[in-house]
């Protein structure tokens, strides 16, 4: 089951073996997983998501920067 959170700050993710890629601020879907956690936006009418580890999502959580909705 999908949840909706908004990004408000520096979050990143690796794109294959390349640099890390910001992901634009404002709203997100989730999709949390045993081991990591999958993140879907849109921005400039361009579809993007990734898949982060648990941890780096519970970190941007904990940091402020991955707001979730209480739903």
């Amino acid at each position: 089951m999908s949840q909706h959170a908004i990004i408000r700050g520096e979050v990143c993710f690796r794109a294959g073996d390349g640099v890390m890629m910001p992901i634009p601020p404002g709203p997100v879907e989730i999709e949390v997983a045993d081991d990591s956690v999958t993140l879907g936006w849109t921005a400039n009418h361009t579809a993007g998501s990734t898949a982060i580890t648990r941890d780096e999502y519970e970190r941007y959580v904990a940091e402020g920067k991955i707001r979730v909705d209480k739903e």
